[in-house]
């Protein structure tokens, strides 16, 4: 009986082993690569962090060029791969034909809602994020003008820009926040130079604080307000050693654990799908604070910023989603 016993349970822990090698993850990057400092980056660290922990190995991919996501999409999906996340919106129309190509193959998208019975859309309160790095900056701020600089001119980055309007704007009416955009195509994420021209124009017109949500565009972001002794901020990765002392924080966007926790719920066998919306509450987003700002950073705004969020999360707070109006009313 107990060898019957320890039979079993040998079996179950080889059945146990098997079930979580059992999972063929990828993961296909946005245009930018997975090196952008930023979005893709962020993707790609989750997705280290749950080979670490595992010990599975994961496929990528980097476009070129986005006539080769629908390709990309289906030979990962032919192959087997599964879960297979996509990093961007821009996936979604690719995503919309494959999955239904392939109903028992796991996905996950993040930053669109794509309503597929083997879906699982991960999307941002990137509003939320956006007004606690307003509100530093408008505390920051000597010159009481702000800037923002988008990547792609669309309405997700109109929600980061609306979110920034609103948080510096509540330190004081009189706070003034300029804002421009890269352009209108995808071109528009990796383009460090049009981003470091735009934020020196914002600069010449008194910004002295400078937010970009422009993926690889923001590393020229940066560096102007750097050369020009301003302060800028970060986004989505943590982007204050990129200039250290010069970055007043950077809006973290927490693809990283999206990634991760993709992976690792399709091991553990809880893969959901469907939306998840995630915010302050969830810690999605945040703020970074470490020893490459934290000089910036005084303990009266750390306090300030603080209570934001408690707010925020409490609901007393009210941060304005861009995305459900197409407006912004700061």
């Amino acid at each position: 009986m107990k060898k019957t016993i320890l039979g079993l349970f040998a079996f179950s822990m080889m059945s146990a082993t098997a079930l979580a090698a059992d999972i063929k993850p990828a993961i296909i990057y946005d245009l930018g690569g997975k090196f952008d400092k930023s979005f893709n980056e962020a993707a790609f660290n989750g997705a280290e962090k749950f080979k670490t922990e595992s010990g599975i190995e994961y496929r990528e991919f980097e476009i070129a060029n986005d006539a080769q996501r629908e390709q990309a999409l289906r030979r990962f999906a032919s192959d087997g791969n599964s879960p297979i996340v996509m990093a961007g919106f821009n996936w979604a129309a690719s995503l919309e034909k494959i999955a239904a190509e392939y109903p028992d193959t796991k996905f996950a998208i993040i930053d669109m809602v794509v309503e597929k019975p083997n879906v699982k859309s991960i999307v941002f309160k990137e509003q939320e994020g956006s007004y606690l790095v307003g509100v530093l900056a408008g505390l920051a701020s000597k010159s009481k003008t702000v800037s923002f600089v988008g990547g792609m001119d669309i309405p997700l980055i109109h929600k980061f820009a609306c979110g920034y309007v609103g948080g510096a704007k509540s330190i004081g009416a009189d706070v003034k926040v300029l804002e421009a955009y890269t352009g209108t195509t995808p071109d528009a994420w990796n383009d460090p130079v049009k981003g470091g021209e735009i934020a020196k124009s914002q600069i010449d017109q008194g910004a002295d604080v400078v937010y970009h949500a422009a993926g690889g565009t923001g590393v020229g972001v940066l560096q102007a307000a750097a050369d020009a002794g301003k302060l800028g901020i970060g986004v989505d990765s943590n982007q204050n050693m990129l200039q250290p002392g010069k970055v007043l924080t950077s809006m973290l966007k927490r693809v990283d654990v999206a990634v991760y926790d993709s992976f690792m719920a399709a091991k553990n066998d809880k893969f959901e799908f469907g939306i998840s919306n995630l915010g302050l509450k969830e810690d999605g987003v945040g703020y970074a604070l470490d020893d490459n700002n934290k000089a910036l950073i005084t303990p009266e705004m750390h306090d300030a910023v603080e209570k934001v969020k408690a707010d925020i999360i409490a609901g007393k707070v009210q941060v304005h989603d861009y995305m459900s109006t197409e407006s912004c009313p700061y």
